[in-house]
C-alpha cells in the first residue's frame, strides 16, 4: 500500500471529497437540529412520523457516504436497508402495544 499517495485519491477511491464529507455533515448537523427541536414546538399528530423520517434520513446518508455503501456492492446496502426496514417495523410494533394495551 502506498502511503505517499496524494490526498486526491481519497475522493477517486471513494467518491467524495473531503468538502462533500464536510456537507453531509452539516446536513446530518442540521436535521439534528430539528429532531431537538420537536421537543419544544409542538407538532402535534405529526410528531412521532416526522422523527421517525429524520431518523431515516440520517441513517441512508450516514450507511450511504461514511460507510461508503453507495460506493459498494449493492448486497451491502441491501442488507442494512433490510435492517433498517426491520428495525423501524418492531419499534412501530412495540409502541402500538402501548397504544393497544396501555
Amino acid at each position: 500500500m502506498n502511503t505517499t499517495a496524494a490526498p486526491e485519491s481519497h475522493a477517486t477511491e471513494h467518491g467524495l471529497s473531503t468538502a462533500g464529507y464536510v456537507r453531509i455533515a452539516l446536513i446530518l448537523a442540521a436535521i439534528t437540529g430539528l429532531e431537538v427541536s420537536t421537543y419544544y414546538v409542538d407538532f402535534g399528530r405529526l410528531f412521532l412520523p416526522a422523527l421517525l423520517i429524520m431518523m431515516v434520513i440520517k441513517f441512508v446518508m450516514v450507511v450511504s457516504y461514511f460507510m461508503h455503501l453507495k460506493f459498494d456492492n449493492k448486497v451491502f446496502s441491501w442488507l442494512f436497508y433490510t435492517g433498517l426496514i426491520l428495525a423501524v417495523g418492531v419499534y412501530c410494533a412495540a409502541l402500538a402495544t402501548f397504544k393497544f394495551f396501555g
